[in-house]
């Protein structure tokens, strides 16, 4: 999801690293090695709930809310 798969594109990187900074600035509990590790949805679901102690669905609604409108 934020992570560098290699052979992307100036433009894809660029999109994934101000994801990644959009992310650390919603979420300031998750280290630049959780974003770069999640490779999916769920993987950033699953990391939010347990950082910040939140029923699965909270998390759930927060991750898809900061989602809306951005290509991964």
């Amino acid at each position: 999801m934020f992570g560098y798969q290699g052979g992307e594109s100036n433009e894809t990187v660029a999109r994934k690293t101000g994801y990644r900074s959009d992310a650390k600035r919603q979420w300031n509990c998750l280290t630049p090695l959780d974003l770069s590790q999640i490779k999916n949805e769920e993987q950033l679901v699953a990391l939010v709930k347990v950082r910040y102690s939140l029923p699965y669905e909270t998390a759930r609604a927060d991750v898809q809310s900061w989602m809306a409108g951005k290509q991964f």
